[in-house]
């Protein structure tokens, strides 16, 4: 076996140019896989990360009953109402921890001279243990019958920011819209989910946002629930309740969970789909050694007919070419491999919101495959080699 070995790598070195660009071949197609793969994964986690920080034991529900694919109450949907006396009544289910009823629109933030247009929720002060987002200076107002409204608001961090740069917000009034209201409090730091900043964001009681925006319907119902093992219970509760109340089921209720796989589902696929067109390079690859490796048979048709000469068996000789076949793509999938790796930190840092993420099994996979092509592209050429007669090839020099 050393011996095969090296008179591989010494076939391979005295063919060094040929060597070189069947090599660059592997080594561009494993990157490419490397690279693409790399983003599709971090996209993965990052948009998984962005849903799973609020937990995964989250129900929604949305006005509409989605009939077809897509969001409820767009195509094929008809769109009811939601109201807080169904928020309310959602609240005794067995199981249901926190119950906020949603609604949400843009309006203008001012105070102080100064003023923002922002995103503007209604919510009770449950939206605090339901999403996990925390208030980091002052407090929610006071928890009382959700359908009452309050001059209460709570200011997102750059918002406060925004309107007061020198002094506490807390105390302080602001005016959203036409109404004046009194800041509570200013939640912590949260960062942007899907392009949306959380942290430019006023919350008030859901009553008065409702009042502010003259309307008679929810956004939306979010609640939690334990233990997590009863969705499927849960669940049926909520659609039970609320088909009771309304007299139909017109409305989509969605768990955290199932739209967390579902995504988690579409972006492995995109992942897969995306490696795949980046290994169309490989096999570009593939066909290089494949010809490298056939023209190397009929240069080295004496040399193949000296081995049979002295004793090599027709699996020595085919040995010796795979093994040729297979080190160029190993060598040029490792090679790739580090190229992959290099673009991948050079654009985290180039790019620094670019989610990339190269696990250990992508880099183990990528290696399996350089040298499965390798061993692949060289068995033709190999049974070619094996079935030569030692005396033609011995005399074709």
């Amino acid at each position: 076996m050393q011996a095969l070995v090296q008179l591989a790598l010494g076939a391979i070195r005295s063919h060094g140019l040929r060597s070189l660009l069947s090599l660059l071949g592997i080594a561009v197609g494993i990157a490419a896989v490397i690279v693409l793969t790399s983003i599709g994964e971090g996209t993965r986690r990052y948009i998984l990360g962005q849903f799973s920080q609020f937990g995964t034991n989250l129900i929604a529900i949305h006005p509409g009953k989605a009939k077809t694919s897509g969001m409820p109450g767009v195509f094929g949907g008809s769109t009811k109402h939601l109201t807080l006396d169904d928020a309310v009544a959602l609240g005794r289910i067995p199981g249901v921890g926190k119950v906020v009823p949603t609604v949400a629109g843009s309006a203008r933030v001012e105070a102080a001279g100064r003023s923002r247009n922002v995103i503007v929720q209604g919510v009770t002060p449950d939206f605090e243990d339901v999403f996990h987002i925390r208030v980091r200076y002052g407090s929610f107002w006071p928890e009382t019958d959700p359908r009452r409204g309050s001059q209460y608001a709570v200011l997102g961090p750059k918002l406060a920011r925004e309107l007061f740069p020198d002094a506490s917000p807390l105390g302080e009034f602001v005016r959203v819209g036409t109404t004046r209201f009194r800041v509570c409090g200013v939640m912590e730091p949260k960062g942007s989910m899907l392009g949306i900043d959380l942290d430019d964001m006023a919350y008030l009681p859901v009553a008065s946002a409702l009042a502010l925006f003259d309307l008679r319907d929810l956004t939306e119902i979010d609640l939690d629930y334990q233990p997590i093992e009863a969705t499927e219970r849960v669940r049926d509760d909520v659609v039970r309740v609320l088909s009771e109340r309304h007299g139909e089921e017109d409305f989509t209720v969605t768990t955290q969970q199932a739209m967390v796989d579902v995504f988690g589902n579409v972006m492995t696929v995109i992942t897969t789909a995306v490696g795949a067109i980046a290994g169309i390079s490989l096999l570009v690859g593939a066909i290089g050694i494949l010809t490298v490796m056939w023209i190397a048979v009929r240069e080295r048709t004496s040399e193949v007919g000296l081995l049979r000469a002295i004793g090599a068996s027709r699996l020595q000789v085919a040995g010796l070419f795979l093994a040729e076949a297979g080190a160029v793509a190993l060598v040029g999938g490792a090679a790739g491999v580090a190229l992959g790796l290099a673009i991948g930190a050079a654009l985290r840092l180039a790019v620094p919101g670019l989610p990339v993420s190269t696990p250990l099994s992508f880099v183990l996979a990528a290696l399996a495959v350089s040298g499965g092509v390798g061993l692949l592209s060289g068995v033709l050429p190999a049974r070619r080699a094996a079935r030569l007669d030692p005396i033609e090839a011995l005399r074709g020099d």
